[in-house]
């Protein structure tokens, strides 16, 4: 049979594939999120998500050494703060001796130049487990954003290089960049959670930071799974107010807003692989149904080949060593 083209031809060997794959995936692509919390020598796996652990910061140091020897170059914080430091103002979450601040400066001491993003949302610190402020019953926008710029300043002051707004409150990315400006943190950058999704993915990291919402749920304000063009209508917000990043979130269900997204903007692309899609792949490996290192390889270089120019994941280190 005579044929003009042979496609398979450049599917021939591993070489071959190899020198012709489009999407190539790098340990410079990944943000490894951390989840910090106080103590000492402390590491406390996370029963929901096997093989990942809240870690006191003596210890979280260690691990961002690590990180950095991997060629990670970017590290996002999550803290686990106390009961007894729950409020609904969230006031906590701008104390320049709290646990977030004190991570900012042990990190940036410790590895100056890894890239230091933080988590800025209200609900680690909220008595109610919510991402803003609650006045009966509602989630209230705008005396939130309000306690967000706060937190943004206070973060900026500890040396964070990006602050990463995950609240998804209106009008937030303007008023974040107008604080940082005036408050003369004219190099801080945003990374905004741009398009996040009210999912049923986040379950286990709401178990690793005991912030589960404690009445109702987060539809209010995180956007409805089954739209797509508010999306792009929130992300361009997002980049007209000043966002220098935006964000999907989660990925793997989310892999044709990430593609939306990355053919509309003009910014870098993150997405958000999370707690639930990383605790799936984890129990389907440990029940046999699926071999673990391929599926984070393929999950992983399917959401680069969607779009994302960064990707946080809890499988930066296991993706690093797969790659070689």
């Amino acid at each position: 049979m005579y044929l003009q083209r042979r496609n398979r031809i450049l599917r021939r060997s591993a070489a071959i594939r190899s020198l012709v794959a489009e999407t190539i995936l790098r340990p410079s692509d990944f943000i490894a999120p951390l989840f910090i919390d106080e103590g000492e020598n402390l590491a406390t796996e996370i029963a929901s998500m096997p093989g990942y652990y809240r870690r006191s910061l003596d210890l979280t140091e260690k691990e961002v050494k690590e990180l950095w020897s991997m060629g990670i170059r970017s590290v996002l914080l999550f803290i686990k703060c106390k009961d007894e430091w729950k409020d609904n103002t969230g006031k906590e979450a701008w104390n320049p001796d709290g646990l977030m601040q004190r991570s900012i400066k042990a990190i940036k001491d410790a590895v100056p130049e890894m890239v230091v993003m933080t988590d800025v949302a209200l609900d680690p610190y909220s008595s109610f487990g919510h991402d803003g402020i609650v006045k009966d019953g509602e989630i209230v926008n705008d005396e939130t954003v309000e306690a967000l710029v706060k937190m943004s300043i206070s973060h900026a002051r500890s040396g964070a290089d990006f602050v990463a707004p995950s609240d998804m409150m209106d009008g937030r990315i303007g008023a974040i960049r107008s604080g940082l400006e005036e408050n003369g943190f004219t190099q801080t950058g945003i990374m905004s959670y741009s398009a996040k999704y009210a999912s049923c993915f986040y379950g286990p990291f709401r178990d690793a930071l005991d912030s589960a919402p404690g009445f109702g749920d987060k539809k209010t304000y995180q956007m409805d799974y089954a739209n797509r063009t508010e999306a792009v209508r929130e992300t361009l917000m997002d980049v007209e107010e000043g966002a220098d990043i935006v964000m999907v979130k989660p990925a793997m269900a989310y892999l044709d807003i990430i593609r939306e997204i990355k053919n509309t903007v003009d910014v870098p692309v993150s997405a958000y692989q999370v707690s639930g899609e990383y605790a799936m792949i984890k129990a389907a490996a440990k029940m046999g149904w699926l071999d673990e290192n391929k599926a984070v390889i393929e999950s992983l270089t399917s959401i680069k080949r969607a779009g994302a120019d960064l990707i946080a994941t809890y499988f930066a280190k296991d993706a690093v060593r797969l790659l070689g």
